[in-house]
């Protein structure tokens, strides 16, 4: 098959890229990055902002999947620039659908959908399946909310067929965003800074997932047309697998590493203090499930690729 994956070269793109191609996707790679491949297993590259339809027809004529993963995904900074992630969640979807119905080549396309656990906000039942009624709690999650249902009218409409995959929490080797727990404790372990900021006792609660049990549920994803031409046109999945309290990472990280991480305490925010994933119904209807999951191996593995502990 031959897919287009957006966002190719972000952490979780780079994984997709090498787990489709290494399944034999002929594999093309979006990006508005001017960094190279680094590598990766892609047929071709194409450099264009994904909300220009114009520039993206070159990279889908001919395709018959996309993997859509190019976005802004950090929440906290949706709250500062809510605009940004609106232009480029929701019209970088709206025009690279636009772009499929203008490709060259016949049939109609999957777009597999990297969308995002924050779309349901902090919901009182535990854990969280997919018939949860979205309420996303920031811009973020609201951008790619409103990106979903563009992607559901379109597959109604027949113009392609969609698969949304609510990703929890990505993590393992590769991921260098120190704004996020795992990476930011173990540059703590590596010497890079002297402490870790916790906020309140440590104790929420998040869904954690190895990026390659990720890469794999998008593999899954594209097989699974049937399945979504039998719900309407597009079928939504969670995809998560082992809850972990920040404190818990923390120990598993001093653990693990055998280095100290010295912890200074903030305030407590309003925030849910429990969101963990169900995850039954990918299992179910796509085989999928968490290999690589285990927080133990997401640590040493996210350790490893780092270096520091050669």
């Amino acid at each position: 098959m031959r897919v287009l994956v957006t966002g190719a070269f972000g952490f979780v793109g780079r994984a997709v890229v090498r787990r489709l191609a290494a399944a034999g996707h002929e594999v093309r790679a979006l990006s508005s990055s001017r960094t190279g491949a680094g590598g990766l297993p892609v047929a071709r590259v194409f450099r264009a902002d994904v909300r220009d339809a114009a520039a993206l027809a070159p990279a889908v004529a001919g395709v018959d999947a996309v993997c859509h993963l190019a976005a802004l995904t950090r929440g906290r900074e949706s709250v500062a620039d809510p605009q940004a992630h609106r232009e480029v969640n929701l019209g970088g979807t709206i025009a690279l659908l636009d772009a499929l119905r203008g490709r060259a080549g016949g049939g109609r396309p999957l777009v597999v959908f990297g969308s995002t656990a924050a779309v349901y906000g902090a919901p009182e039942r535990q854990p969280i399946d997919e018939s949860a009624e979205p309420s996303p709690g920031s811009p973020y999650g609201e951008s790619k909310l409103a990106a979903e249902r563009e992607l559901a009218n379109r597959a109604a409409a027949g113009e392609v067929l969609a698969v949304v995959l609510r990703c929890f929490n990505a993590a393992g080797a590769g991921d260098v965003d120190e704004a996020r727990i795992l990476p930011r404790a173990l540059a703590v372990a590596a010497g890079r800074h002297p402490y870790l900021e916790l906020n309140g006792d440590g104790g929420v609660v998040r869904d954690f997932v190895h990026v390659d049990d990720v890469a794999e549920a998008y593999l899954r994803a594209l097989g699974a047309r049937e399945v979504a031409a039998a719900h309407g046109g597009c079928r939504v999945y969670n995809v998560g697998a082992t809850p972990a309290s920040m404190r818990q990472i923390v120990a598993a990280v001093e653990r693990l590493t055998g280095r100290p991480v010295p912890v200074v305490r903030r305030p407590a925010l309003p925030e849910a203090p429990r969101l963990v994933s169900d995850c039954t119904r990918i299992g179910r209807e796509l085989g999928w499930r968490a290999e690589r999951s285990a927080l133990d191996r997401l640590v040493l593995d996210a350790w490893e690729a780092t270096g520091a502990g050669a």
